[in-house]
This record gives C-alpha cells, sequence and structure tokens, in this order.
C-alpha cells in the first residue's frame, strides 16, 4: 500500500472547502434532474488519496480471503441510486461557529452505485456467529488525534449485512473516481456519508464495540452514533441574491435517511405562512426528490424564501439549528434565501 501525491483533474465548478485533503460541495444550483454527475458530486476525504489493489476479509470469520479488484469485478453486482450527504453539511450556518469543514449547503450529492452486495462477499469468508461488528479500515492513512490512523468505521452485523449495503466499484456507469473511493468504497445508504467508507481494503469482523477514532470520538453526538440522516429540503432556484419578476417557479431537492419526505413547504415571508409544494416521485428509496412550487410576488422589494421537509412519521425540519455537538454534526435547520422583487412589466 502506497499513498500517491498526484491529485485527479478536478470541475472548476465544484465548491472548494479545503485544499489539502480536498474536500468541495456540490454546486447546486448546477444540479440538474436526480443524478449528480460524478465531476460534480461533492467530495469528503480525511487523507490523501491512497493507491491500492486487494481486498482482505478477515477476523472472525472461517476463512479469509485476499481479493484482488478483478475477483470483485467478477462477482455478481448490481446498481442503486444513493443520495450521500455529509453529517456536517451546513455547519458554516451555526452561531456560535463550530470547528470542522465549513460547508454550505452542497455537501450532499445523488449517483447511481454500482457493486456487490456486502453480505454476499462476507458470505463467501462464512461470518462466525460470534461477530458482532463489521470494521471497514480505508487504505488512506494519516494523522489525526496525534497519532498516525487509517480511517475506519464499523457497522453492527444487521446493519452491515443488509440487502442494499454495497461495496461499489461503479459510479453513473463508470469506474469509480480517484475522489469517490476508487477502486472501492462502501455504499450504505439512508447513513451520512462518514459510514460509506472510501478506498475500502479490509473488511474486519469483531466480537466487540469498534472504538477507533473516526467511530468513537468522530460522528457522535453525546457519545452515541449518528442516526439516520436527518430530513432537509433545500432550494436551487432561483438563488440567494437573485433579482426576480413576474411569476416564478420555485425549486430544490428533498431527502431524508430515516422516515421518508412525505411532503415539502414553501414560505415566502419567511416562515409565517406556507403552502405545499409539489414534490416528484422517488426514482429509489435512497435517493433525494425534486420539489417545485409555483409564486407569484406581491410587489416589490424583498422576499424570504424558505423550505422544510416533513416526513412520513411526522417529523419536520427544524426552523432553528439545535445543538448538535461540539463539531455541529446534523444541523438540518431550514436555510432562508432573500431574492429581490423587481417591478413587473
Amino acid at each position: 500500500m502506497r499513498l500517491t501525491a498526484v491529485e485527479p483533474r478536478r470541475d472548476p465548478r465544484l465548491i472548494a472547502v479545503s485544499d489539502d485533503p480536498f474536500n468541495a460541495e456540490t454546486p447546486l444550483s448546477q444540479q440538474v434532474g436526480v443524478i449528480t454527475p460524478a465531476p460534480l458530486h461533492y467530495v469528503r476525504s480525511h487523507f490523501p488519496i491512497p493507491r491500492w489493489d486487494r481486498l482482505v476479509v478477515d477476523g472472525l470469520v472461517e476463512h479469509p480471503l485476499s481479493l484482488g479488484i478483478e475477483d470483485v469485478l467478477a462477482m455478481p453486482s448490481r446498481s442503486l441510486v444513493v443520495t450521500l450527504e455529509c453529517a456536517g453539511n451546513g455547519r458554516q450556518f451555526l452561531d456560535p461557529p463550530v470547528a470542522g469543514e465549513q460547508w454550505g449547503l452542497g455537501a450532499v450529492g445523488t449517483a447511481e452505485w454500482t457493486g456487490v452486495e456486502l453480505r454476499h462477499i462476507v458470505g463467501l469468508a462464512r461470518l462466525d456467529p460470534r461477530a458482532t461488528e463489521i470494521v471497514f479500515a480505508g487504505a488512506d492513512h494519516g494523522v489525526a488525534a496525534g497519532r498516525r490512523l487509517a480511517y475506519e468505521r464499523s457497522l453492527p452485523v444487521d446493519e452491515a449485512l443488509d440487502d442494499d449495503v454495497l461495496v461499489a466499484f461503479g459510479m453513473n456507469g463508470e469506474p469509480l473516481p480517484a475522489d469517490h473511493g476508487a477502486p472501492l468504497r462502501l455504499v450504505v445508504p439512508g447513513s451520512y456519508g462518514m459510514a460509506s467508507v472510501k478506498w475500502v481494503a479490509r473488511i474486519g469482523a469483531v466480537d466487540r464495540p469498534f472504538r477507533g477514532h473516526f467511530q468513537a470520538d468522530r460522528y457522535i453526538i453525546d457519545g452515541k452514533p449518528l442516526p439516520p440522516v436527518a430530513p432537509r429540503a433545500v432550494i436551487t432556484s432561483p438563488a440567494d441574491g437573485a433579482v426576480v419578476s413576474g411569476h416564478i417557479v420555485v425549486r430544490g431537492y428533498c431527502w431524508s435517511g430515516g422516515s421518508p419526505v412525505a411532503r415539502v413547504e414553501l414560505s415566502s415571508d419567511g416562515g409565517r405562512t406556507w403552502s405545499d409544494a409539489e414534490v416528484q416521485p422517488p426514482v429509489s428509496p435512497y435517493a433525494w426528490r425534486r420539489w417545485s412550487a409555483e409564486w407569484s410576488p406581491r410587489g416589490p422589494g424583498d422576499a424570504v424564501l424558505v423550505a422544510r421537509a416533513w416526513t412520513r412519521d411526522g417529523g419536520a425540519q427544524p426552523m432553528k439549528q439545535r445543538a448538535t455537538g461540539h463539531l455541529g454534526y446534523m444541523n438540518n435547520a431550514a436555510q432562508p434565501i432573500t431574492v429581490k422583487v423587481g417591478a413587473a412589466t
């Protein structure tokens, strides 16, 4: 295993948040349709891009495996459209500010991921009944918390062996790009992106809770693992600060990792009154959905637009930020935009 200093070419439309390692947002204003093109999909990395060529399956298994990438590519595979969102999405809106990458609302994207069901690979190794968790280690290494370590996360066995957890090698019908975990990555639908370990090089079964840095010290709230992705609706058109006039259509996206989004509401007066938006049918249980609402401004001046999502179980996207720990995870508060309404012509 070795690290590479060679950075891939990146689309200049990505909204860079940090350079070393590279982290960037999806430019949501340019999102069209459900699928985010790979060059525009948000990038979240903790360490430099590694190079490696084998996947090891070990720990509490009867038949440890050492698989070449071609071995994985030869296994039965399927595709699934999944929205991934960084747990820190929306962090830049927190007041007071908190540490961490200062994401706006673009640390999210949707792709068609192609890969092998994780349970198939683990099944080949024959999981020991004593195993309670499965640990996933990325090939990427770096210094964090004052020591050198790999990016590692775990899942309880029952979650890891869900039908829709994939070891993915493809993205939108093409091989995985380097920024997104090539040649292999985990995709865990419904969970925040930290669970979908990139550059996955080892799958290890264990009989006790994994306490690695990125499991026990990061991506937690009040000492507990993050729950499924919280509901969110965002406005992608018009843009904040845009000048509008006449009858317009407000558009955006909504998603939730737990209970599905049941409806989206739009307010044009900063949240005092609301009207229902039209929400498109889902293309996948795990993919965001497009929504739109017609709006006719009453007169010139500033208007504050804000959207919020409601889930099937009655949960609502909050209007104000919640206390989410020292790193501000899961700040899904509705974010208003202000547009300038010109005189009708």
